[in-house]
């Protein structure tokens, strides 16, 4: 889906500056590391900037830094994942510090192909 002009700009700037643990799970999830499945970083869909997302399996991994739990934060983070959800997109959200632990990440990528997977192979059902 094809989003407005300021989102390809955002998206741009925030490929050149990504956070810590966006490059660390970026190193996981590029060139189909995981499990072989697509992603593609800060991905524009509509009006929303994903952190990452694969387009086969319908998936969107976000990585929430603590502002995300921030009372405003929260609840524009849900009505966001609704709206995806809406257009049959699933989001799963990490909390920044458990992709900068090592034997969390192990657990979130996972979870990431556990689901990916999932998605995968309902889609071919």
């Amino acid at each position: 889906m094809r989003g407005p002009e300021e989102s390809f700009r955002r998206a741009r700037a925030l490929r050149r500056n990504m956070t810590l643990p966006e490059v660390v799970l970026w190193m996981h999830l590029k060139g189909r590391q995981l499990r072989g499945l697509p992603f593609r970083k800060q991905h524009v869909h509509g009006r929303y900037v994903l952190d990452f997302y694969c387009a086969p399996a319908r998936l969107c991994v976000e990585v929430d830094g603590a502002h995300h739990a921030r009372e405003d934060r929260v609840r524009r983070d849900e009505a966001r994942d609704a709206a995806l959800a809406g257009q049959g997109l699933l989001t799963l959200r990490f909390d920044a510090r458990d992709v900068l632990d090592d034997e969390r990440l192990d657990g979130v990528l996972r979870r990431i192909g556990d689901v990916g997977e999932a998605r995968l192979e309902r889609g071919r059902a």
